[in-house]
């Protein structure tokens, strides 16, 4: 049936679009909300894209960088798994598992994986179930073709998540990242009105530095976030000063002379126990193997996405090592500064501290967070340095926050002073004693900022949060 508009003769132009919602966030933390996103996504019939960054090098991604080279994959893949509609349970599942934490135990698993004898495969379609294999098996052979005697050259399947793997056999088969990300979302059902898009559109490695209020420098995402061990950098030369690279019988993905740090595998990492940071961190940088600041090229779709969104939210989940590496890149700080149809930009503040925005002597609050993101923005643009209070306006516009022990401090007036108005919720604890969101209010607090046109929401209204 033709609408009033496409009569013909008439003059009306199409409808537009409305603009997007982007979010920026990392893996695991911002899963929680993502029924929240779409929601809101359904209600204002607009697009809903994800950036996450590929600088992770711990847990299973870290052996599959260490032998194939590679982004890191592991956000990326709990995003999209996390995406996947109940209508592909079985293959959420799947695409979940994780091997044994002990190796031969993962070889034997991976083994009837392969081989197409593990229940995992029983619920899954034929179709589907032969797709996801191929690619697995895909990579199987590219394991057995690198495995040598040597113990570092042989891979390690413990604790590997299928997801991983199945995301690394496609990005090796077709050669492109990107199109790898595509294949897991079609066999996972994923909605076509989301997106989830790297920041980096790379089949190579990208690592992170932190620098230090103190003037120490912290290499590599887990080191910053969740160390398995001290994070001082170890000695890279002999008694006569010379570089020593590694052991002559290793083969791995690891260009000759990376940094020790880079190389080595982080499969076993605590995210609760976590070691108290010296120091302030002051800002994040991109590095090449060598340990040398570099500049890489930001996903052009990614700085699209930014410009042709109404909204942009920055999702909890660690600051430093989950918004700052997204934020940082080229194009990025220009696009969320200067892009005119922009309207809302919304810090969704985490419900606790954590290693990143301590220590635990210095903690960070409220406005901390407000201009590292600021500081990331600015340096995107080449401007380095510290942030004055004129620009934090520019990159954060509302702040929604939690109410209850162990939150940040939240200085509303001093927010004011630099253009945040400031939204508050009442949370309840979660089994390890945080607070967390309710979804249900968090949502509710979304649409009031993002429904009221130029309007910003009631600040006296206090917004409740009950299971």
């Amino acid at each position: 049936m033709l609408s009033a508009g496409s009569v013909a003769g008439s003059s009306s132009p199409a409808a537009v679009p409305p603009r997007g919602i982007v979010v920026f966030s990392g893996g695991s933390a911002a899963n929680s909300l993502v029924d929240v996103f779409n929601e809101i996504s359904r209600k204002k019939g607009c697009s809903l894209k994800y950036i996450i960054p590929i600088s992770d090098n711990g847990g299973s991604s870290s052996e599959l960088i260490r032998v194939f080279g590679g982004p890191g994959i592991g956000d990326i893949r709990s995003r999209l798994v996390r995406l996947i509609p109940p209508t592909h349970t079985h293959i959420r599942t799947l695409f979940n598992h994780r091997l044994p934490s002990q190796p031969s135990s993962a070889l034997s698993e991976w083994h009837l994986i392969v081989s197409n004898l593990s229940p995992l495969w029983t619920p899954i379609p034929t179709p589907q179930r032969e797709l996801i294999r191929s690619m697995l098996n895909h990579l199987n052979l590219e394991i057995l073709k690198r495995a040598r005697p040597h113990p570092t050259s042989t891979f390690n399947f413990a604790s590997a998540s299928v997801g991983n793997l199945f995301l690394t056999g496609a990005r090796i088969f077709m050669g492109s990242f990107e199109a790898a990300i595509y294949l897991l979302g079609v066999v996972g059902g994923v909605s076509e009105g989301v997106a989830v898009l790297p920041v980096i559109n790379s089949n190579f490695s990208h690592h992170i530095s932190a620098g230090l209020a103190d003037g120490s420098v912290i290499t590599g995402q887990n080191a910053i976030s969740h160390p398995s061990e001290p994070t001082a950098l170890p000695d890279r030369s002999d008694v006569d000063g010379v570089a020593e690279d590694g052991d002559g019988d290793t083969e791995d993905a690891n260009l000759p002379g990376s940094l020790p740090t880079l190389r080595k595998p982080n499969i076993e990492f605590s995210k609760v126990e976590e070691e108290d940071l010296p120091a302030r961190i002051e800002r994040i940088w991109y590095i090449n193997p060598y340990g040398q600041e570099i500049r890489p090229a930001t996903n052009p779709k990614v700085v699209e996405a930014v410009r042709g969104a109404e909204a942009v939210v920055y999702s909890i989940g660690s600051l430093y090592t989950s918004i700052v590496p997204s934020v940082v890149l080229r194009g990025v700080g220009e696009a969320l500064a200067a892009a005119t149809g922009l309207r809302y930009k919304v810090l969704i503040l985490n419900g606790s501290l954590d290693r990143e925005t301590g220590p635990r002597c210095k903690p960070f609050g409220a406005v901390d967070f407000v201009k590292a993101i600021a500081r990331a923005g600015e340096e995107s643009r080449g401007r380095m340095g510290p942030v004055g209070e004129e620009v934090c306006g520019s990159y954060v516009t509302h702040l929604i926050h939690l109410e209850g022990e162990g939150t940040p401090r939240v200085d509303r007036q001093e927010l004011a002073g630099l253009g945040i108005d400031c939204v508050r919720l009442y949370g309840r604890k979660g089994d390890d004693g945080k607070m967390r969101y309710d979804g249900k209010a968090l949502g509710q607090a979304l649409e009031a900022i993002l429904g009221n046109g130029d309007k910003r929401p009631d600040k006296s209204r206090r917004n409740t949060l009950v299971s």
